[in-house]
């Protein structure tokens, strides 16, 4: 056995590595850059934690969340691998106390927000252990957030790109789950990584069965009955922390121990309930998309979304939470027409700014922000292959998986065009209307069968045919392309949204 293997062994217990770790590993030993795209479960943590302990010197890792990071520390001290955060939520003491183990050497893992890492103070720590030699290299997690295109775009990690100048010749490692070839040019030249090993593998897994369809008033039958009828541990996400604890109070008048999880929680709280996610036979856990990063448990056999996710990017890693042991799980998503409302206004709200800088630049944030949540929805109601839509969203290309619902059960489609002519007809005459006032003012004259305007409204804007305003406001304009149909129509085949709902 090699000498990595022998420290993967000794640290992990594990005889061999995943697919794209050792070459990182190596490359960070060798003081390389490196850009590591790697699906969930993938083991993107491991490529940094090993150089740290193979050559017993400290690696610091920068993460957009503070759950994250102590779940992490929680993990590495329950394998007896030293190591610390430092966030605002630590008193004086505590924070004293983590940065006395880092200067005394006895720490190998340290986790900071971008915000922390930035500051004076932890600045000249991490100087002190630079000019001793034993800064092994500098692990930037979740990278796709400093790229105004990924799916969890960040302010504060643009400034990370200043690195390169604190630290000369140590190493950076940047690391996504799901990074598009876009996003992953951006973190390559926001971050100055040097001639970086670039190491991506591909996201597609055989072994999960994708559903989505349209979410009942009461979702409560549908959510006991998946929980009845899947193996091991079960993860509930669900869109707000009141959700949470509405919807594990209900499991629990059902019977269902669940186990409750936010941000929100105390410290002791997350740690008891991701102990006993962990350690409980077959767990259910309803809980924030905050959950989940990092935490290895190999037989999730299902991850259920009850709203729709606000990209298709975050979908797949979230959803890649099931199945880790390479059997057959279950990834469904329930959604309703109103969760993009509701998403699209908690975007806008989200990137409020004062300055006319911030201004433009959460422009341009929202406008994307936009774009991913109308993909992620027209995915959600479209016909074709899940998977292959979830990976086309970050560049990859894959024949259809096989094993999704609309591959088992394609639905039967219908010619809609008659009916987009008149909704095209009615917006060619305005100068911008919002959806509520289109629909009332076609209610009356559409012909067919449409049974939902907003609906074949929503997949006229995926087909580009309808322009949508990207403040929230859901302003509707025809586009070119929608002119150019009105000229020369085509077929617009889609299944009958009544079908869709099943």
């Amino acid at each position: 056995m090699d000498s990595l293997k022998e420290s993967l062994h000794h640290h992990y217990g594990w005889s061999d590595f995943k697919l794209g770790q050792r070459p990182v590993i190596e490359a960070l030993l060798a003081s390389q850059d490196v850009l590591v795209v790697l699906p969930t479960g993938g083991g993107k943590s491991l490529c940094y934690q090993l150089p740290a302990l193979v050559l017993e010197g400290l690696v610091v890792v920068v993460s957009p969340l503070v759950a994250l990071m102590e779940d992490q520390v929680l993990q590495m001290q329950e394998r007896n691998i030293r190591a610390v955060c430092l966030h605002g939520g630590l008193d004086a003491l505590q924070i004293e106390k983590a940065k006395e183990q880092v200067r005394a050497g006895h720490i190998r893992l340290l986790y900071l927000s971008p915000e922390r890492f930035q500051g004076l103070a932890v600045k000249k720590l991490l100087l002190d252990i630079y000019q001793l030699g034993k800064l092994v290299a500098i692990a930037i997690d979740e990278a796709h957030c400093i790229s105004a295109w990924g799916h969890d775009f960040r302010p504060e990690y643009r400034r990370l790109g200043e690195i390169r100048s604190w630290y000369p010749g140590v190493p950076v490692v940047a690391l996504s789950a799901t990074a598009s070839p876009r996003v992953r040019a951006d973190i390559i030249r926001l971050l100055n990584l040097s001639r970086p090993l670039i190491e991506v593998c591909s996201a597609k897994r055989n072994n999960l069965q994708y559903s989505m369809r349209r979410r009942p008033k009461d979702p409560m039958p549908d959510v006991l009955d998946e929980i009845n009828n899947t193996r091991g541990a079960k993860l509930i996400y669900v869109r707000t922390r009141r959700s949470v604890e509405t919807l594990t109070r209900k499991l629990h008048s059902y019977g269902v121990y669940a186990i409750a999880y936010h941000a929100g929680l105390t410290m002791a709280a997350r740690r008891q309930a991701f102990s006993s996610f962990l350690e409980q036979k077959n767990p259910v856990l309803v809980a924030t998309v905050a959950f989940g990063m990092g935490v290895d448990r190999k037989d999730v056999g299902l991850v259920m979304h009850l709203n729709l996710p606000s990209s298709a990017e975050s979908y797949l890693q979230e959803s890649g939470r099931a199945g880790r042991d390479g059997k057959p799980a279950k990834c469904i998503l329930l959604f309703s027409p109103s969760d993009r409302k509701r998403l699209a206004w908690a975007i806008k709200s989200s990137t409020q700014g004062d300055s006319e800088k911030a201004f433009f630049a959460n422009h341009l944030r929202l406008q994307i922000a936009q774009q991913q949540l109308r993909r992620m929805e027209a995915l959600a109601e479209g016909e074709t292959c899940r998977q292959q839509a979830l990976l086309q969203a970050i560049g990859e290309v894959v024949s259809p998986c096989g094993n999704c619902d609309r591959c088992l059960h394609p639905p039967p489609c219908i010619d809609w065009s008659p009916q987009a002519i008149e909704i095209l007809v009615e917006l060619n005459r305005s100068n911008g209307i919002r959806i509520t006032a289109l629909i009332t003012k076609l209610s009356s004259k559409t012909s067919g069968i449409v049974e939902d305007l907003s609906w074949l409204i929503r997949r006229l804007v995926q087909e580009d045919l309808i322009s949508e305003s990207d403040d929230g406001l859901q302003i509707l304009y025809i586009s070119n392309l929608g002119r150019s149909f009105l000229y020369k129509p085509w077929n617009l085949d889609y299944a009958e949204e009544r079908l869709l709902a099943s």
